[in-house]
């Protein structure tokens, strides 16, 4: 080649003679892409590729591009933004194009990166990756397929690249630069119901150096999936718990490297409340932005106002207000707001509150409920504008080998708060009466009870204004709801079970005919026996609750004006459906630069993992 370039500069003048050689280079150059393309078995063609808003499907801010390989193939994907090599990217074949208005099905997390064998030939792929662009703005995007002729890398795989500038939408404006991470929350609704303002938790991990100022950097905005624009919504960080200790990747003692990555990484995680409006059977995005370390504190304002001292607070809202016991925190009066005039209380029998148990009766010790706490051991609460909580644990006074909690959830705008109780035997005790979810009213404020029955498949309404004292009406441990209301003052108090759970360590759990029960004297009360030998026709034999047992309930407790009509539980119906089925809530993260290629796990004992010499076939021909 050299000789015949010589050749052409010396037959010609001055600028013939570069025309020629340029012409001469321009062959040679692309004689040889030519070359490399064919050895490399051909082009990458990016088909298609846009910078796209976030969906329920893709819920963030990324690059979506439609490849075409020259051939099927096994594959890897690597791509890069202005220069910056994204530490992981979505690949998805043809016909996995989901529709995007739902959650994904299919993910690799990055541990999979490095375990996971994808022997799928792809044609066609779609490739998905971060991009936290900005309105208006090119970026070049540039993408680097390995084609593999088997899972694992080797030195005759083949690297095609191909690169395309891509500008952003110019529409919605996106959040605040200033903010310049963001985690995403993807909510679904699943019961046909119109949701708005509905309390939404999720826990969040964050490395040390990103979580510096959560509760003043965080902020919560929901995407509009229509205009794509941002909408900011009330929000709460709070349990802000930190572990910090590094993983040690100093030698052993022969001075081998223990392991070439950490196991772990010091973490701070946190709880994050929200409020999500999600129209009936659909899904929306929530983005949720941190890292502004200039960023200032924000209040936001609710109808949620917590006052007093623990354990004795008054919680309230603009549907009910309601008080705690000064003593033991349980609930000790309740008010509907629409109508002031006509509190709930009890106040007939010891401590007095409404909300009595977990508690156990071991004779000859005085029978104890939580609600004898004067106070108990520990206390915790959080106030703010999407929840407030009091929570509450100590072992049962008088009877130590037990220990039980009881916590108590509020929201702004709610007609109902969240119980979950939990007992726990550390030492195996003798006795009469276990029980839980005990709710105690004065007798003369309650007319009726209704519940639905499971045994006889319906709703049963029972006047207990007229019910002998100590008679006992049963129902099965599992009652789905209950609730007593008053004809005449026209409220109802209800209680819809969303969680109940029995279980034991060191042995199953002994439980003497459970049940669920209402029973009348100077106070009207229902409560459930996980074991009650004391209302059974031998009431004064003894059955043990054995140590390593835990008993767990959780209840939505609901103030409400009773339906007009054959049906005055009716709303209990509408908001037992709404509450048990709660919105879904899905986490989608960005994975981190600093998150390692591969992966280490310490197995118990010396073995075989499973991935040794395996193979995997070629599925998946498009």
């Amino acid at each position: 080649m050299a000789n015949f370039i010589s050749r052409i500069m010396g037959n010609g003048s001055g600028t013939t003679s570069c025309m020629s050689l340029i012409l001469v280079i321009s062959l040679f150059v692309n004689h040889s892409l030519e070359a490399q393309r064919t050895r490399g078995g051909g082009e990458l063609h990016i088909r298609e590729i846009e910078l796209g808003y976030p969906a329920p499907g893709i819920p963030f801010y990324h690059f979506k591009a439609e490849l075409e390989l020259p051939e099927s193939s096994i594959i890897e994907v690597e791509a890069a933004v202005d220069g910056k090599v994204l530490r992981a990217t979505e690949l998805r074949r043809e016909d996995e194009v989901e529709n995007l208005s739902k959650p994904p099905l299919s993910e690799r997390p990055p541990s999979g990166y490095s375990m996971s064998q994808d022997g799928t030939h792809y044609k066609n792929p779609h490739v998905i990756g971060w991009v936290k662009w900005q309105p208006g703005q090119t970026y070049t995007v540039k993408l680097s397929v390995r084609m593999k002729k088997s899972v694992h890398a080797s030195n005759d795989d083949i690297i095609i690249a191909a690169e395309r500038k891509v500008t952003a939408p110019s529409g919605a404006e996106v959040f605040d630069e200033a903010w310049p991470k963001y985690k995403s929350v993807v909510v679904s609704e699943t019961a046909g119901i119109n949701r708005t303002d509905e309390p939404v938790e999720v826990l969040l991990a964050f490395y040390p150096d990103e979580a510096l100022h959560l509760t003043r950097e965080i902020r919560v905005v929901a995407v509009n999936p229509g205009t794509h624009a941002l909408e900011e919504v009330a929000s709460q960080v709070y349990d802000i718990q930190k572990f910090l200790e590094e993983d040690d990747l100093a030698p052993d003692e022969s001075g081998d490297p223990t392991r070439e990555v950490p196991l772990w990484m010091p973490t701070v995680t946190s709880r994050v409340a929200f409020l999500a409006s999600v129209p009936a059977k659909s899904s929306r995005v929530f983005l949720i932005y941190y890292g502004n370390e200039d960023a200032m504190a924000k209040t936001y304002q609710t109808d949620l106002r917590v006052q007093g001292e623990r354990p004795g607070m008054l919680i309230e809202n603009n549907q009910i207000s309601v008080v705690l016991h000064p003593e033991s925190g349980h609930l000790d009066q309740i008010v509907l707001k629409s109508k002031p005039g006509e509190p709930l209380f009890h106040r007939m029998e010891t401590n007095g509150a409404i909300h009595w148990n977990p508690g156990i009766y071991v004779p000859p010790r005085a029978w104890t409920h939580t609600a004898d706490w004067k106070p108990p051991a520990n206390i915790n609460s959080v106030a703010g504008p999407v929840i407030a909580t009091n929570e509450m644990w100590d072992h049962l006074r008088g009877v130590p080998e037990v220990d039980a909690s009881v916590r108590y959830e509020f929201y702004p705008g709610m007609p109902y708060f969240i119980s979950s109780t939990c007992m726990r035997i550390n030492e195996t005790v003798n006795c009469l009466a276990m029980r839980n979810a005990e709710i105690v009213f004065k007798r003369e404020l309650m007319t009726h009870a209704s519940w639905y029955d499971i045994v006889r498949d319906s709703i049963i309404t029972y006047n207990v204004s007229t019910m002998p004292d100590l008679t006992d009406i049963k129902m099965e441990a599992d009652v789905p709801w209950i609730t007593f209301f008053n004809e005449e003052t026209g409220i109802g108090f209800a209680g819809i079970q969303l969680g109940y759970a029995n279980a034991g360590i060191e042995s199953r759990t002994r439980l003497l005919n459970p049940f669920f029960y209402i029973t009348g004297g100077p106070w009207i009360y229902w409560a459930r026996g996980l074991s009650h030998p004391f209302l059974s026709s031998n009431m004064q034999q003894v059955v043990p609750a054995l140590k390593g047992s835990v008993f767990s309930e959780k209840w939505a407790y609901l103030i409400y004006e009773i339906a007009q009509g054959n049906e005055p539980y009716a709303p209990v119906l509408e908001w037992q459906r709404r509450l048990t089925h709660p919105l879904r809530v899905q986490l989608v993260e960005e994975v981190d630069d600093r998150v390692s290629k591969t992966v280490v796990e310490i197995f118990m004992d010396e073995g075989r993992s499973g991935w040794e010499e395996r193979e995997t076939g070629k599925h998946g021909k498009e």
